[in-house]
């Protein structure tokens, strides 16, 4: 009789490699995220040095907020995610495609992608420093305008909206569109080359080929990059603060939620804090699930839209 052979399973070595990781996160994460949405819903604050609450108000903080300035708040995070992504996407886009287009012989591509890339190992706290030295009424870009004749007098660029919206937008393209070039570059390395070859072959142009073919082939990377954009647009907090100095000048234009929340933080005022952690968790849900849909075509070759069509038309057939 042949004896049988005794299996051997390795998955618990898996399971035991992978418990770090929600161990910490469960400690870390899962617990504080629990305590920030049960703080929610109770007035808790301190006031000098008497703390009042825990106190359980229900719904208090969530409509509390919305009487405050935090849709203006909100409003000032959309328009300066904005005004830092299009050109980021624009131009990521366009440095990728030519950086992987073999016919325009590009020389010292790794070279530029390095370049590119080395502003997002930059802090960005010292990015902000930089641009607040560089920016402000005495420094070198007035000074520079100045001896060269464009203008008479120092432009106060963190005195005006325009001047500080662009400042910030300006600071997150230089971070990240590096970032978001090498994952279009890598999304259009994926591409088989036949395609291309095939579309050549149909005379198909630059631009065709670009908006027919590129676009729809790397829009998965593209959904990525964009919910990865919205989230970290929400979570913007750092450039403003610093360049500001946290007052979100001027008259408060470039006060984003995150600094509002850092501002009941500071004042201890933990049930206000934790009602707009759960606002933003909800936006940020909904905002993704919308890239999501808009960006997941489940029907590429348009298949399924013909079949139900074919069975529209066949249904108001029968019904003749």
């Amino acid at each position: 009789m042949k004896q049988k052979q005794k299996s051997i399973s390795y998955a618990k070595w898996g399971y035991l490699f992978i418990l770090p990781f929600f161990v910490s996160f469960f400690i870390f994460s899962l617990i504080p995220l629990a305590d920030t949405v049960r703080y929610s819903f109770f007035e808790y604050y301190r006031s000098g040095i008497k703390e009042i609450g825990p106190n359980f108000i229900g719904m208090e903080n969530y409509l509390s907020l919305l009487k405050s300035d935090m849709l203006k708040y909100a409003g000032n995070t959309m328009m300066l995610w904005i005004v830092g992504f299009i050109p980021q996407i624009v131009i990521a886009l366009l440095l990728a495609s030519w950086f992987v287009d073999a016919r325009l012989k590009i020389r010292g591509t790794q070279f530029f992608k390095v370049i590119i890339y080395l502003p997002n190992l930059i802090m960005a706290s010292a990015f902000a420093m930089l641009f607040f030295t560089m920016f402000s009424t005495n420094g070198p870009i007035n000074s520079i305008l100045m001896s060269i004749g464009l203008i008479s007098q120092p432009i106060d660029f963190l005195g005006t909206v325009y001047g500080t919206r662009s400042l910030v937008g300006l600071m997150n393209f230089l971070m990240w569109f590096g970032n978001t070039t090498i994952m279009l570059m890598a999304a259009i390395m994926g591409i088989s080359p036949d395609i291309f070859e095939a579309s050549e072959l149909d005379g198909c142009n630059s631009m065709q080929r670009f908006f027919r073919i590129t676009l729809p082939l790397i829009r998965p990377i593209l959904a990525y990059t964009l919910i990865t954009s919205i989230i970290g647009g929400l979570q913007m907090f750092d450039v403003p603060q610093i360049l500001t100095n946290g007052q979100g000048s001027p008259d408060r234009t470039s006060m984003t939620l995150i600094m509002f929340l850092n501002s009941h933080l500071k004042s201890k005022n933990y049930g206000m804090a934790g009602a707009l952690s759960v606002y933003l968790f909800i936006v940020s849900g909904i905002l993704c699930f919308v890239v999501y849909r808009m960006t997941n075509n489940e029907d590429p070759d348009g298949s399924k839209a013909a079949a139900k069509k074919a069975r529209k038309k066949a249904g108001r057939e029968g019904r003749r």
